[in-house]
């Protein structure tokens, strides 16, 4: 069994479009597992569903973004953070009116309610009896620090400490990942979209499955950032300035 790990699009299908035909040029997966943020904040949210629908073993879970579209919860900065420092009412526009703008795109093409149902985890067990959970930030969350590369064992513990599962995948944080904490197998493969990494690539993860273990390769595949932004300032994107920033090389 192969499976594609990937996190984090964006509402970038030109990423995803790399990633998938980097994975078909690599064998082709039997299914593909994607630990949420699909849709904001990018330029084309429908093209992104409309690509991942069609994939064969598909199981998804809610990112912390996938929930703001639906619910009409907020990321910082808030209304009352913004209320008693002005400088931030620029940025609480902008993210007022990126996420206004998915959720008209979502709701027109007729996805609400698939966004709607996405689950929280995903919880399964691999051919050899590990015990798998999928998360988009960590067991039972879909927002919050994540586990990022850097955090050290006594907050991981607060994190995980009491989950039974052997391998946690998740996103979020836009870092791939491959460590253990005590025997849990902690893993992200990356952010397809919006990488905090220098190389500005789409990254995803491949797992391999058989009844005698696992195995997991991390890759990454460049793609054209620049037909990206060029979207964004066709479409006078209302977060293109934030976006354009991530995607860009630095000057």
């Amino acid at each position: 069994m192969r499976i594609a790990l990937l996190a984090d699009i964006h509402g970038n299908p030109i990423a995803l479009d790399a990633v998938l035909t980097a994975i078909e040029d690599q064998g082709g997966a039997d299914g593909y597992w994607i630990l949420g943020d699909f849709v904001a904040l990018g330029p084309d949210p429908v093209g992104v569903l409309e690509r991942i629908n069609k994939l064969q073993g598909l199981r998804t879970i809610r990112g912390n973004t996938d929930r703001y579209v639906i619910s009409g919860d907020r990321p910082a900065p808030s209304l009352q953070a913004a209320a008693n420092d002005p400088s931030l009412l620029p940025a609480l526009i902008e993210v007022a009116n990126t996420f206004a703008w998915t959720q008209g795109m979502i709701t027109a093409a007729g996805y609400w309610q698939w966004l709607q149902d996405l689950p929280v985890e995903l919880t399964l067990s691999l051919p050899d009896g590990t015990r798998f959970l999928g998360v988009h930030a960590s067991p039972g969350l879909d927002d919050g620090t994540g586990i990022p590369p850097e955090m050290a064992d006594n907050e991981i513990e607060k994190l995980i400490g009491a989950c039974d599962a052997k391998l946690i995948a998740m996103g979020h944080t836009h870092l791939p990942l491959n460590s253990r904490w005590q025997d849990i197998h902690l893993v992200n493969p990356g952010a397809v979209s919006l990488t905090l990494t220098p190389d500005k690539q789409a990254h995803y993860a491949l797992l391999t499955a058989t009844p005698k273990g696992y195995s997991i390769e991390h890759h990454r595949v460049a793609y054209n950032r620049q037909a990206v932004i060029h979207q964004l300032n066709k479409l006078q994107h209302p977060g293109r300035a934030f976006l354009i920033r991530h995607l860009s090389d630095p000057s």
